[in-house]
């Protein structure tokens, strides 16, 4: 909420009547999940507050809302204090006579796509073929151990240039279909999803935005967190029955070799939760979790400023246990948080030093190298092998800085954001 209309809150008379838009409501352990899925905004609110909603939802006035609940509960609630709430999250449509001003709602990437397109991606039986498919592979990687990719799988030419050429095309239209399964799993489920670019610590990633997922059933839910990887394996799970079928010494079956190594490579990315990966949800979403990187990063730092500030044996505001964010959360939930926030920060520090001594040397060194082997006495093949170093290496880096800075201008404080 701004500054002025929090100086002129909005006027709800005791007698007023509230539209409410098109809202979504699912019980979530203790308390409701309660959003508008065409501005992918969502709270949790406790049972008198979802009850508050269905109320008004009926067309209840304000009045009569408060004392229905007061009836049922026996508190005293301001309903109209309540009203306003929902009106900042966006969920009012109209006051009495007065319409409540709206925001337009977030793209949705691929909007022809419906629901009703994709239905099969939600399928119970999609998850019995994965597995069979794997199971499959399982077999012919235990009769052909050979098969089991290694690095050098990669370096299929002695062509610098067409290693990395092919191995960037190959590597994010794997990227690209591993988000298209999240964004087509999810408008399976009704949600809009985006997909866009993103920066993750020093990573450039593609991500899909699929708010509203959090409305489904806890099946859907989980489907659309880990249908990503499921791609990624059932991709190298028919590479490796198509390498038992091609000559080793082919061409046909390096390029298979490569191509199984690079749909395997993301997946030990997932485990690093501490970057909101997919598995990341999943485990915000078994541990019941509203959200567990915020609130671990919360923790993190209160922990932080607690032990500065005993060693230099003061204790300034919040240095108590009454500063402890995560002193508010359930019990359930402050134990993930705590547990969430070391992992947070150990994964943090072991990925910037493993940027600061091992990734940024090495493209430093690529880069100038290349930069050295541009010229007329290095040949075409010299040159070409330069040049695409340059371009795919050079401007992977260009992008990622482009994309946080993008990034860090919208989260801005000032700037008009949803949610």
């Amino acid at each position: 909420m701004t500054d002025t209309a929090a100086r002129d809150p909005l006027p709800v008379e005791p007698s007023a009547r509230v539209l409410l838009h098109d809202l979504g409501m699912r019980q979530d352990r203790d308390e409701w999940i309660v959003g508008r899925m065409a501005t992918r905004t969502f709270v949790a609110l406790p049972t008198v507050g979802a009850r508050a909603v269905e109320l008004l939802g009926e067309g209840l006035t304000v009045t009569r809302t408060a004392e229905i609940l007061r009836a049922e509960t026996g508190a005293e609630l301001d309903i109209a204090d309540f009203v306003r709430d929902l009106a900042a999250l966006g969920f009012v449509a109209r006051i009495g006579d007065r319409p409540v001003p709206d925001t337009d709602p977030p793209r949705a990437s691929l909007p022809r796509l419906r629901p009703h397109h994709v239905r099969y991606a939600l399928h119970p039986a999609l998850p019995v073929l994965v597995g069979v498919l794997l199971l499959a592979a399982g077999a012919v990687l235990t009769r052909r151990p050979d098969l089991l990719p290694g690095y050098r799988d990669l370096l299929w030419s002695p062509h610098g240039s067409l290693v990395l050429l092919t191995g960037a095309a190959a590597g994010w239209t794997l990227v690209l279909a591993h988000e298209l399964a999240h964004l087509v799993t999810a408008r399976a489920a009704g949600v809009p999803g985006r997909i866009r670019l993103g920066t993750r610590l020093q990573f450039l990633v593609m991500q899909t935005d699929i708010s509203g997922i959090e409305l489904a059933p806890r099946r859907h839910r989980l489907t659309a967190y880990l249908v990503g990887i499921a791609l990624n394996l059932s991709v190298a799970s028919a590479v490796v029955l198509a390498l038992a079928r091609t000559d080793t010494a082919t061409t046909a079956h390096r390029l298979l070799a490569a191509l199984l190594l690079l749909a395997l490579l993301p997946l030990p990315f997932q485990f690093m939760v501490f970057t909101r990966t997919d598995l990341y949800f999943v485990l915000q979403d078994l541990t019941g979790c509203r959200d567990l990187y915020g609130d671990g990063l919360a923790y993190a730092r209160y922990v932080f400023r607690w032990r500065r500030r005993w060693r230099r044996r003061r204790r300034g505001p919040g240095g108590g246990a009454a500063g402890d964010p995560s002193a508010r959360l359930p019990a359930h939930e402050r134990r993930a948080v705590r547990l969430y926030s070391v992992v947070l920060v150990a994964g943090t520090v072991a990925c910037l030093a493993f940027m600061a001594a091992v990734t940024l040397p090495a493209d430093v060194t690529l880069l100038l190298r290349a930069v050295r082997g541009l010229g007329p006495g290095h040949g075409l093949a010299g040159n070409a092998d330069s040049a695409a170093v340059l371009v795919v290496l050079g401007g992977v880096n260009v992008l990622w800085l482009v994309t946080w800075w993008r990034n860090h201008r919208a989260r801005r404080p000032g700037r008009s954001r949803t949610g």
